[in-house]
């Protein structure tokens, strides 16, 4: 008898069917990610240094930990997220700790409606004649209501970085020309992409969101903002009262 060949070709169709089932898995992935809070606690996961408890997961979102739940038991079932059972949680139930798989997307994935959703609304302010003006104004209302759950922070400064670094700025604090003045750099900018092709109406937009902050806390005040367009990377100067 001879001896069977260690490389046989696959059976008819399988390749086809494993290429279907990647794309399916795919498919997925991305529609698992299509919901805003999965993808804020995804997000929030891959940014974090150590695995995150339900808890903690809950209170940098503000969220309900009964709300985080289920999405993090979604995110496991299609291999974004892994879970570490730690058994010196409660007395009587375990602490589950989620960190975000090795084999799952990076950081840098979008969730699908996103990108689609802000372009549609850069083309309805470019046909509308939106101006930065305009688009600030609107970031100063989004700004105070974003800083109306930071009122009990020890300061706008902290309030203000901590709501930026959630968002995805990656901002980095440094001393400004007085004792009273803090410059925030935004290390990463999470509208890069759509700023570069309408930096005013973009940049207008989180200048906007800046001030409102800063403006809804009241102990301090915006001295200088400075977009893309005036230097890399961006940043705000930020002045006690």
């Amino acid at each position: 008898m001879e001896p069977r060949p260690t490389d046989e070709p696959s059976p008819p169709g399988a390749e086809g069917r494993g290429s279907r089932q990647a794309l399916l898995s795919q498919l997925d992935v991305l529609k698992t990610l299509g919901d805003n809070t999965r993808y804020a606690i995804y997000l929030e996961l891959a940014r974090a240094a150590r695995p995150r408890t339900t808890a903690e997961i809950a209170e940098t979102l503000d969220l309900h930990p009964n709300t985080v739940r289920p999405h993090l038991e979604r995110m496991r079932d299609v291999g974004l997220v892994e879970v570490q059972v730690d058994a010196r949680g409660e007395v009587g139930r375990p602490q589950h700790r989620y960190s975000v798989a090795a084999d799952a997307p990076s950081l840098g994935l979008e969730p699908p409606t996103m990108p689609l959703l802000a372009r549609m609304v850069l083309a309805m302010a470019r046909r509308v004649g939106a101006s930065p003006d305009d688009a600030a104004s609107v970031g100063v209302d989004e700004g105070r209501r974003r800083a109306a759950p930071y009122r009990d922070a020890p300061s706008s400064l902290e309030a203000l970085v901590s709501d930026l670094d959630r968002l995805g700025f990656d901002p980095i604090v440094s001393d400004g020309d007085d004792d009273e003045t803090a410059v925030v750099a935004f290390a990463n900018c999470p509208f890069a992409e759509i700023a570069a092709e309408q930096p005013d109406l973009v940049c207008g937009l989180h200048r906007g969101l800046v001030a409102g902050f800063v403006a809804g806390m009241g102990d301090a005040e915006v001295a200088e903002f400075c977009t893309l367009v005036h230097r890399t990377p961006c940043r705000v100067a930020v002045r006690s009262r």
